[in-house]
């Protein structure tokens, strides 16, 4: 029994030094590990909030691989406890072990790329060994809850990155977090149009970062569509060194999807005179897709900690804005097809609309949900407020009452023949010079009259 004990003890150890067989960018010291030990071993974790500055702190100087996961479940929790309105969960609340007994019309699909995914790392090397027997479960398990988005190409890169980190329940529950509490989902469904936003909002952002860059690309018409698309739906996994996407998504779980706008301006903006040199779309292309990827350690660094700086969610807000007014512009143009192929543009056109105005009343309801949150914070300080000014005048009150004892014990006091200091000390009344030879003993200074 102990023997077999030993065995699946060492046979997880060499389990998980096969998951983290990846070469770590930012070597995380002993001070920085010593502090996340410190704050994973918090009693009741998932309820208490930490300073997000030290999180923020700590994160900027690394994270130490054998706790990956595990701090990936803090920055959930913390994400989760900062949420004044919760996000709103799946429909679907069976649970992961409940799940993997049902079957998926989405097989096919997932079992094809199950050997695309990290075909090179020793986890998921073998064909349908360990590791691809747990991808296969984790993204057969979300399909299931999620029908509307089942399996979409990219997801499997995002649930094997979490893999690589933790086990397969942990893993699913993560990737729940990222699809709907960060919103990862919307850019997944089959209308595709969340993505066409971010492309936009990428784009305008190369605008005002990068203009000469921008205005080489425009020139050879090359949208992010052409070069960014696998970026936003593989979280960078599919084309970027693995300690690289660690740190994308060390990141991510703080600060949101914004990081993947960050992260991707980051990159083109630091290898801009490279790209510059490059006269045509298929070099260009090329380029991105294939050398930009291959990033040197300090590279790689350098760019976590321009993210770690940046700020574009006012930007973005902005964007995606200005590109529903733009669709409304295109919306109003005079028909230039056939009654055909705009009947076909108008359909496409509604259903887009019908999408965007779900998007928009999920979004009005989380609004009005925050607002109600608002108004009952309002509600209690106004209460408090209250009960605060009741104690003030009760002590207002009490205040008075001591000042009239204060008053009456003066006059008895007085009455008493004993002077009091301002402060209220009883003073001994004035030495007297003793009469000489008369026989008679001087009363004690303090004998009270014999007539009281």
């Amino acid at each position: 029994m102990y023997n077999n004990l030993f065995t699946d003890s060492e046979n997880d150890l060499q389990n998980k030094r096969l998951k983290l067989d990846y070469e770590e960018i930012t070597p995380c010291l002993k001070d920085v590990t010593l502090v996340w030990e410190k704050m994973l071993g918090t009693p009741g974790r998932s309820k208490v909030k930490f300073d997000p500055d030290a999180v923020h702190a700590a994160l900027t100087h690394g994270v130490p691989r054998q706790h990956r996961g595990e701090i990936w479940k803090l920055l959930s929790e913390q994400f989760l406890l900062r949420q004044t309105v919760p996000s709103r969960p799946p429909a679907n609340d069976t649970p992961y072990k409940e799940l993997l007994k049902k079957l998926t019309s989405q097989q096919h699909a997932i079992l094809i790329d199950l050997g695309r995914t990290f075909p090179t790392h020793p986890y998921f090397q073998a064909q349908l060994g360990a590791g691809q027997l747990s991808l296969y479960n984790l993204l057969k398990a979300y399909s299931l809850l999620d029908p509307e988005v089942g399996y979409c190409q990219g997801l499997s890169f995002i649930a094997g990155v979490l893999l690589l980190h933790m086990g397969e329940e942990d893993a699913f529950n993560m990737l729940k977090f990222l699809m709907y509490d960060m919103g990862l989902r919307k850019q997944y469904r089959p209308d595709m149009i969340i993505l066409q936003i971010q492309m936009y909002q990428l784009s305008r952002l190369l605008h005002d970062y990068h203009r000469d860059l921008y205005t080489h690309l425009e020139q050879q018409e090359i949208g992010p569509s052409l070069y960014a698309t696998p970026w936003f739906l593989t979280i960078f996994a599919s084309h970027f060194p693995l300690g690289f996407v660690a740190r994308v998504f060390d990141m991510l779980f703080l600060q949101g999807s914004e990081v993947i706008f960050k992260v991707a301006l980051s990159l083109l903006g630091s290898h801009k005179p490279l790209i510059l040199q490059h006269d045509s779309l298929e070099s260009i292309v090329d380029f991105i897709k294939t050398t930009l990827p291959n990033l040197g350690l300090v590279q790689m660094e350098k760019t976590i900690n321009q993210v770690c700086e940046m700020d574009v969610s006012k930007q973005l807000q902005a964007y995606e804005v200005e590109y529903h007014v733009l669709q409304d512009e295109l919306l109003d143009t005079p028909p230039t097809l056939n009654q055909q192929q705009r009947a076909a543009q108008l359909e496409r056109t509604n259903q887009s609309l019908r999408q965007q105005n779900l998007d928009l009343l999920e979004e009005l309801q989380v609004s009005h949900a925050r607002v109600c949150s608002l108004e009952s914070r309002v509600e209690a300080l106004v209460q408090s407020d209250s009960q605060l000014r009741e104690q003030v005048t009760e002590l207002e009150q009490e205040k008075q009452q001591l000042i009239g004892t204060i008053s009456r014990l003066q006059d008895l006091l007085d009455s008493l023949g004993i002077r009091t200091s301002p402060d209220t000390h009883a003073l001994p009344p004035p030495t007297r010079t003793a009469p000489a030879n008369t026989g008679h003993t001087l009363p004690h200074p303090l004998a009270l009259p014999e007539d009281l």
